[in-house]
């Protein structure tokens, strides 16, 4: 659905973007995941069509961004991290002109404005001035807006920034809501962001792919030994030693909580049962014992520190105001 192919850009002798390739699957969420400055809202603008990449080719839905943008646009709902909103109209009138931007016909754009103010649940709130909304609602007219042509692609570029824990939630739930039936390519820092709504994570890092995989799999690509946590009822002087004897075990480490540890293991080693086992037979009382694997946190200094020793990259192009139109 949409595929990014060796895209580069270049502002002069400045690289932005260095050899960006990178695909999403119809119905995905994507993470695209970076550090400010890695490249992501220059990605984003190619495939909004607002700026034309130096190199390489990006289309959506079969549409190319550089020669065919119109039916790029038809395809595509774009949230930028600033919502392009009017404070001075109400959410009825705001979705009844982008609709007409979006060139539906009277009945499709009712229609269609109806159900996207349900979806992101707007109805109560449908007939007051946008410039009256909180910033969690006026998130939610953004994301209607995006919506209100039913296009197969969306494009979401920071779409919790600025938001309550409570607003961050919710908006999170209304996006996974959406998968399957859209989609999805969500540009973020934010790392939990990626674990909670996507399937798939792409991290940028001064301008080029370092990474491309589920969570899940980044973390077990990148471990050097399987870890697990320890917690029992009633541990002896001795027991972080003797655990550490036992066959397939590299290392013990207490942490903070006494009754606690965490194991590393040999890779492709499962050693919960024998672990299990031991610590039941020594009286120790075992309480929990669970696999641990790394955070997405970790994932990505893993991978930004190997890129920064192998050699010097570029940071983004700084951002100029402007913003791809409604």
């Amino acid at each position: 659905m949409i595929a990014v192919q060796h895209v580069s850009k270049h502002y002069g002798h400045h690289t932005a973007l260095d050899d960006v390739t990178f695909h999403v699957k119809k119905g995905e969420i994507l993470a695209f995941l970076g550090p400010n400055g890695a490249g992501k809202t220059t990605t984003m603008r190619i495939l909004t069509c607002f700026m034309p990449q130096s190199e390489g080719s990006a289309t959506i839905a079969g549409f190319d961004c550089l020669d065919q943008p119109m039916d790029v646009k038809r395809h595509l709902g774009y949230l930028p991290e600033i919502p392009p909103l009017y404070p001075e109209l109400t959410v009825d009138e705001y979705l009844t002109f982008v609709g007409r931007l979006k060139r539906l016909t009277p009945q499709r754009l009712a229609s269609r404005r109806s159900h996207v103010i349900d979806q992101v649940g707007l109805g109560h709130v449908h007939n007051r001035v946008i410039g009256h909304l909180s910033k969690g609602y006026r998130q939610r007219i953004g994301l209607a807006q995006a919506l209100i042509h039913d296009p197969p692609v969306l494009i979401l570029d920071e779409p919790t920034v600025g938001l309550d824990p409570k607003q961050i939630i919710e908006i999170r739930e209304l996006i996974k809501s959406l998968a399957g039936s859209h989609t999805i390519i969500l540009s973020t820092h934010i790392l939990p962001e990626a674990m909670a709504i996507c399937d798939r994570v792409v991290i940028i890092h001064e301008g080029r792919i370092v990474a491309e995989d589920a969570p899940d799999r980044l973390s077990s690509r990148l471990r050097q030994s399987e870890k697990m946590s320890l917690t029992v009822k009633q541990p002896q002087p001795d027991w972080l030693e003797r655990l550490g004897m036992l066959p397939g075990v590299l290392d013990v480490l207490p942490t903070a909580n006494p009754n606690t540890c965490t194991i590393a293991c040999e890779l492709e080693q499962d050693l919960r049962e024998k672990l299990s086992q031991f610590v039941v037979s020594q009286g120790y009382g075992l309480l929990e014992l669970k696999p641990l694997s790394l955070s997405l946190e970790e994932v990505f200094l893993k991978l930004t520190h190997q890129e920064e020793d192998a050699g010097p990259g570029e940071s983004d192009h700084p951002d100029s105001s402007g913003q791809p139109p409604a």
